[in-house]
């Protein structure tokens, strides 16, 4: 399928997502979301897609939403930024977090606005050592979407994340690492390698196995003890009646590597 603001290939289990809008910053405009948001959706049910990976061409990951796609003649109404949040980003960012099998993000440069929250929105973040994370909102008046008032006090701590809503500083791959906004950082050479390692080893293991983590981490933020721990029955209950569980221990118990399907 031919896209003209993203690059999409499905190879050895693993979905390759590239933005290529490498002259705008790879910043989102309406038709580069329906592309986006049709081929996440294509990962999403494709059976032999077992990971994904998210990354941008040039010298940047994302920065945000593109003003110039935005733009009104004097005189005219003023776009409503609900509308667009509610027909494009949210849908984006559920897509990423309800994604029933393994996200990686390999930030490549600058993730601002949107564009950062959607890379922390993804399961694991891996950027280069010359990347940065700004919330740069709050220059324009406006409040961190995609996610981003819900994550960043869960990263980072209330504190930390009004800091970064209303300061809008720029912080260092190395300062996100520290802070625990994301999960490695490595140098410039090595990202895609790494990104591309982690992303083919983890389409190998058991895929509904992350499912339910996700599943399951992400309840926990509003579960009381006794809830979450009612959650964690039920999803062990289903994930001891699948095949790569069975598989595992079989293989345990044979002394072998395992076999995954992801069923």
């Amino acid at each position: 399928m031919a896209y003209s603001n993203i690059e999409f290939a499905i190879e050895a289990g693993v979905a390759v997502l590239r933005l290529n809008r490498p002259d705008s910053l790879n910043s989102f405009t309406s038709d580069m979301h329906v592309e986006v948001r049709e081929a996440l959706t294509l990962a999403a049910e494709e059976s032999a897609v077992r990971a994904v990976l998210l990354t941008g061409n040039g010298r940047g990951f994302c920065a945000g939403q593109d003003l110039n796609d935005r733009a009104v003649a004097p005189g005219e109404a003023m776009p409503d930024l609900g509308d667009s949040v509610e027909k494009n980003y949210n849908p984006l960012i559920r897509l990423l977090t309800g994604m029933e099998k393994p996200v990686i993000c390999a930030v490549n440069g600058v993730a601002a606005g949107a564009g950062a929250n959607i890379a922390l929105a993804c399961d694991i973040v891996i950027a280069a050592r010359s990347a940065s994370f700004i919330e740069s909102f709050c220059k324009l008046g406006l409040i961190p979407d995609s996610g981003g008032t819900w994550i960043l006090p869960r990263l980072v701590g209330m504190a930390r994340a009004r800091g970064l809503a209303m300061l809008g500083p720029k912080i260092s791959a190395e300062q996100a690492e520290a802070w625990g906004m994301i999960w490695q950082v490595v140098d410039d050479d090595a990202l895609m390698d790494t990104a591309l390692g982690l992303a083919r080893q983890m389409a190998t293991q058991p895929t509904r196995g992350f499912a339910f983590a996700k599943q399951a981490l992400a309840a926990s933020t509003t579960n009381s003890l006794d809830e979450q721990l009612e959650v964690e029955k039920e999803l062990m209950r289903a994930a001891g009646k699948t095949h790569d569980y069975q598989e595992g221990v079989k293989a345990f118990l044979e002394k072998r590597q395992p076999v995954y399907k992801g069923e």
